[in-house]
């Protein structure tokens, strides 16, 4: 197949992209690089099977050639990332949602948007299911992100639903990994990056809201076994496991010899008090669930960093 897949240069999307040409497809990656890394081309830029087009998807994109995929990946995810980019993050989720849903429409593509467990903002149902409507702050320092991307699964949804065009939709739960940036801001890089260094290792608020860490490969083979689908309600993935916030400075304590002490700094406005999806109908629907262990994880992740900082 040829598939257009937005945000290539990003951490997720370097992976997908790999994948889907190890698969035998052809990719035609797109991205701005706002956030995203020339670096995770390289492994790419010799490949016969792909091609990269620099572009801001806020603008209107088109193509000569057939595409059977629309994948948009596009997108600030981590906390500095937003919210140093408020408006360029709203316009990526409403404006370059809606060009590449025409996009699609016109090839007569499917459509595929990653969506993001911030949907359910700080959540008062746990673990939390995809029946889950959610707790978002609309106009708090974090909506820039969680509404954006409520918009675009509600764009996604209706041009499904009026123009009966084929979707997906998956909900992104914290997912981490090689090339991921150094400063890219969210906790389990935080967290190896200053152990790596012998920094402390800041926790924010007590340090009791927990997280759920998925390694990106298991998150890809879900995000490849719902293409083969033809459910478009959203569809959560993400690992289960959870750990509150101290337990996971001490999984790293332990993996990264010199690591120093925890320290603690003010909770962030909306941060999330607890965090963990509900994966049944993933697992019904695709067979799928994590299999890469957080002690396995975050070594390999480690050992991406080591020559980095």
């Amino acid at each position: 197949m040829r598939i257009l897949l937005t945000g290539v240069a990003g951490f997720i999307g370097s992976h997908l992209s790999a994948r889907l040409l190890r698969d035998g497809h052809d990719v035609i990656g797109v991205d701005n690089f706002l956030t995203g890394s020339r670096e995770n081309l390289l492994d790419k830029a010799k490949n016969p099977h792909f091609s990269f087009v620099e572009h801001d998807v806020i603008d209107r994109i088109d193509f000569s050639e057939d595409i059977d995929w629309v994948m948009h990946f596009a997108c600030p995810a981590s906390p500095p990332k937003y919210l140093a980019n408020p408006i360029e993050t709203l316009r990526v989720s409403a404006e370059g949602t809606y060009h590449l849903l025409e996009l699609a429409k016109r090839k007569n593509a499917q459509f595929f948007l990653a969506s993001t467990s911030e949907v359910y903002g700080d959540p008062n149902v746990h673990p939390q299911p995809e029946s889950y409507w959610g707790h978002v702050n609309s106009i708090g320092e974090r909506s820039v992100y969680d509404e954006g991307k409520r918009y675009a699964e509600a764009m996604t949804s209706a041009y499904n639903r009026r123009l009966g065009l084929s979707t997906r939709i998956i909900r992104i739960f914290n997912t981490y990994g090689p090339k991921m940036q150094p400063e890219d801001g969210r906790v389990v890089t935080n967290f190896i990056v200053r152990a790596l260094r012998g920094e402390p290792l800041v926790l924010y608020g007590d340090g009791r809201q927990t997280r759920s860490f998925q390694f990106v490969d298991d998150l890809v083979e879900g995000i490849v076994r719902l293409m083969g689908t033809k459910y478009h309600g959203p569809v959560n993935l993400g690992n289960p496991d959870e750990y509150e916030i101290r337990q996971f400075a001490e999984v790293i304590r332990e993996l990264v010899p010199g690591a120093g002490p925890m320290e603690f700094g003010p909770l962030p406005q909306d941060d999330p008090k607890q965090r963990k999806p509900d994966i049944t109908l993933a697992k019904k629907l695709l067979d799928w669930q994590p299999r890469v262990t957080l002690r396995a994880g975050i070594e390999a992740t480690t050992e991406y960093f080591r020559s980095r900082v």
